[in-house]
């Protein structure tokens, strides 16, 4: 009884230190990962990245990953003219597989999300002359001049390219009539190096800003 119960504690020992390993080994591949993302360009900030699965090693020994979750604030995206912030970025990238110590990754698919604020949608809308955005409901937004409401549109995208257009005047905008209709034409935005290699599936108005959602296949990852 005593030599199994010796032999019980052995191989819990050993899963121990087995688990201990595999956790440092995937911590290790986690750090390296995210400064290669963000050498490589594929993304502007050092994200957090979180491999999953288990053990973490028998995957790196077969150069493949299920998946990997990218998450990161400091994430921006351009229109070719400025940057401007991507809040609360999220990825799922399934089918990673490895190479070149990490210096080299291609994706099979994945999928994204994050918000720009209506603020920096703005930027990114400008004319000849500024307008301002806010939330106009289910897939609508609001534009105002100095603070003052002149009329509501519809958001929706392209490709890459995101579009607010159909304009309803409303409140001073019904008044200024003609001038309105010069400010609130088409205006949109095409984005360039979105975070990851993923392209822009959707925007959609929420409270706090446009949501954007992204997706992607047979991505080059790193290299």
């Amino acid at each position: 009884m005593r030599g199994w119960l010796k032999l019980a504690i052995g191989l819990a020992v050993l899963a121990g230190l087995l688990f201990g390993a595999d956790r440092i080994a995937v911590g290790v591949a986690q750090d390296e990962a995210a400064d290669q993302l963000v050498s490589s360009g594929r993304l502007s900030a050092r994200p957090e990245v979180s491999i999953e699965g288990f053990p973490f090693l028998t995957q790196a020994l077969a150069g493949r990953f299920d998946a990997v979750r990218l998450s990161g604030e400091g994430v921006t995206v351009s229109d070719g003219r400025q940057q401007v912030a991507l809040r609360s970025f999220n990825a799922r990238l399934s089918g990673v597989e490895i190479s070149d110590n990490y210096r080299s990754a291609t994706v099979k698919s994945g999928s994204g999300s994050g918000l720009i604020s209506y603020a920096d949608a703005a930027k990114l809308v400008q004319g000849a002359e500024r307008i301002d955005l806010s939330y106009g409901g289910p897939g609508k937004v609001k534009a105002s001049v100095a603070g003052v409401a002149i009329g509501q549109g519809n958001v929706h995208s392209k490709g890459n390219t995101i579009t607010a257009d159909g304009f309803q005047l409303g409140g001073l905008g019904s008044l200024l009539n003609g001038r309105a209709n010069e400010l609130l034409g088409p205006r949109s935005f095409t984005l360039t190096n979105l975070p990851a290699g993923l392209s822009l599936a959707s925007a959609t108005p929420q409270p706090d800003g446009l949501q954007l959602s992204f997706q992607g296949s047979d991505l080059k990852l790193i290299g």
